[in-house]
């Protein structure tokens, strides 16, 4: 403990699940700013192990074997797999520093720090904007809770940007929510335009409207489609946060119903994390 009571982490081990695209990155990150950073392979694919060998982690074996030897544990992995990560680390009775990084609503932040703080985890809600950390200003990492300086601490030395939004736990987790409700939300939107006018075929015409009175939306499907080829099947499981977000909010939360549909149509399940 520092001497305000909160965790001291300035020589933390920092567990990492589950090293995927970002996570991995994130972690590299870390351990490049003098952070010893950990992770588990039992049960991960080729591709994690390579990723995860690539930013110089840690192979411990197992979760729990991880989580024994973590002063913090960060949680980045797919939506949907957010609450059981935290109720695998909580199993053994861990007592650290949980910091859940994913795309998930308000209420899961919540009820996922319920979960750890019940075995005796201190926890920090976050919520990570933007692209994997190759350089400065493409990554942000927002933080809120009454700990969350402390884990802000910890990438002081690195190009990830962490920011505190406060100290309530869910308000990093609304901070992501809000922000990928419109990036990822009207990308599914265009996604969906297009393939009604293939079905219907006016894709060219539409197109060629596009180029004259619309110009950047012609680009921006290309790269929507390109996208969601490559990370839809993780998308699916956000765009159900972001609705159960907007929902408690007293909004409108079938947009986002809808684009999780718009994602698991087109979804691969062949992932590698």
């Amino acid at each position: 403990m520092d001497a305000t009571g909160g965790p001291g982490l300035d020589e933390a081990m920092i567990g990492l699940l589950h090293p995927g695209d970002m996570g991995s990155m994130v972690g590299a990150r870390l351990r490049e700013a003098g952070h010893p950073v950990g992770w588990a392979s039992d049960g991960r694919s080729p591709a994690t192990k390579e990723r995860a060998e690539e930013g110089g982690l840690a192979d411990l074996g197992t979760v729990a074997d991880l989580v024994a030897a973590s002063d913090v544990v960060l949680s980045i992995c797919p939506p949907h797999a957010a609450l059981d990560v935290a109720r695998q680390v909580a199993t053994g009775g861990y007592d650290g520093v949980f910091v859940d990084a994913n795309a998930v609503a308000p209420t899961t932040a919540r009820g996922i720090g319920d979960v750890v703080t019940a075995a005796g985890a201190t926890y920090v809600d976050g919520g990570i904007v933007g692209s994997p950390p190759v350089e400065a200003d493409t990554t942000r990492l927002y933080l809120s809770g009454p700990h969350a300086d402390a884990v802000a601490a910890l990438f002081a030395d690195t190009v990830v940007e962490a920011v505190v939004v406060d100290d309530r736990i869910g308000s990093a987790s609304a901070v992501k929510m809000t922000y990928a409700a419109w990036t990822k939300g009207t990308q599914a939107m265009l996604l969906a335009i297009d393939a009604v006018a293939r079905h219907e075929g006016v894709d060219a015409v539409l197109r060629r409207e596009w180029a004259r009175s619309l110009p950047d939306l012609d680009e921006r499907v290309t790269r929507a489609t390109a996208a969601a080829d490559r990370k839809g099947w993780r998308w699916v499981g956000e765009m159900e946060e972001i609705a159960k977000t907007f929902g408690a909010a007293g909004a409108p939360s079938g947009f986002h119903e809808a684009a999780a549909e718009v994602y698991r149509r087109g979804s691969h399940t062949d992932n590698d994390d």
